[in-house]
């Protein structure tokens, strides 16, 4: 799961960050401690610590002291919204912005996102709409 092309700390707050979009840590669930991170990962514990203490000052996570580090309340919801701002920052609008250039219409464009809809599932096994 860890490679070198991007720094390690950012990979480690991702992956905390995706298994509270996921579900996998629910709110005020306590996180893996920077040391079984940096044994399962093979990593310097500063190095995890620096993931961690990262989501820590987005409000992310917060520390108990003497105990370790828990998901926020309102974690899941906040990584959500600022997902989404992210996905329509860096696909919506260079697709709406392609899109134009060919002459695509929003029309087309939406019936172009319908048709992979249900093509994904197809392909997926679902019974298409």
């Amino acid at each position: 799961m860890i490679d070198d092309s991007r720094p390690i700390f950012l990979q480690i707050a991702e992956l905390i960050e995706n298994d509270i979009v996921d579900g996998a840590l629910a709110e005020e669930s306590q996180v893996p401690s920077t040391n079984e991170f940096a044994a399962f990962y093979r990593i310097n514990p500063a190095t995890a610590a620096k993931g961690v203490n990262r989501l820590v000052d987005d409000g992310i996570l917060y520390k108990k002291r003497g105990i370790g580090m828990f998901v926020a309340a309102g974690a899941r919801s906040r990584l959500v919204a600022q997902r989404r701002d992210d996905f329509f920052r860096e696909y919506v609008q260079p697709m709406t912005r392609e899109a134009r250039k060919l002459g695509i219409s929003t029309a087309q464009l939406t019936e172009m996102l319908h048709r992979t809809e249900s093509t994904s599932d197809m392909t997926e096994g679902s019974v298409s709409r």
